[in-house]
């Protein structure tokens, strides 16, 4: 990879993204995310070659800047949290590309969408518990916002909300997509017996 070309098309490659020129000097150009405009992707020329500015993970950072001379703290960006790539042909593609997609989901990442990956985890015919998501999603402590973000479920037909029950394994009085008795009628689809609007998580090892 050595031209903007080549770096744009690779950072467009990722859901909901978009190709901003925002400066006077046009020949910066950044890859950002449709929904929260955050960029995830600087390009632009500097000392006769292409330089890519990325997002990095504060574990990542020095790995990459031990490994390989033409990354460096990122030019005009916060050096804790950005990296420069320069397209020198010393860096292995590979590797470019592992940054750039490593920098699109550090930016795109948000408890939200954590929580919506971890429902999606859980096996046809169990069930999790709020804070057993919250634990899947990185945080013991957020059992409240799995719940608010259930009811807002985007695409419950692919985040199977009605798996999650409380701490009683008692079903949702409220379920935001048809009330109790769709959630009852969806889990004993998949095998999972209900009694008094309740699941026995003794039989799910919760």
């Amino acid at each position: 990879m050595r031209t903007k070309e080549e770096a744009c098309t690779f950072a467009l490659s990722f859901e909901n993204t978009y190709l901003d020129t925002p400066f006077r000097r046009a020949e910066w150009q950044l890859v950002r995310i449709k929904d929260s405009k955050k960029t995830f992707l600087c390009v632009y020329e500097k000392e006769g070659f292409i330089n890519l500015n990325v997002k990095v993970s504060p574990e990542w950072r020095d790995f990459w800047r031990s490994t390989y001379a033409s990354v460096m703290p990122g030019y005009h960006q916060n050096k804790e949290h950005w990296n420069t790539i320069i397209l020198d042909g010393t860096v292995k593609e590979d590797d470019i590309k592992r940054m750039i997609a490593e920098s699109y989901d550090l930016v795109t990442d948000s408890p939200t969408k954590r929580i919506y990956e971890a429902v999606k985890r859980i096996p046809k015919g169990h069930v999790a518990t709020y804070a057993k998501v919250a634990e899947m999603a990185g945080n013991k402590k957020m059992s409240r916002a799995v719940g608010n973000a259930l009811h807002k479920n985007p695409d419950p037909d692919n985040i199977p909300c009605f798996r999650v029950v409380n701490s009683k394994g008692e079903l949702a009085p409220e379920f935001a997509f048809g009330g109790m008795g769709e959630q009852r009628k969806l889990l004993e689809a998949e095998g999972i017996e209900v009694k008094d609007n309740r699941v026995d998580l003794s039989k799910y090892g919760i």
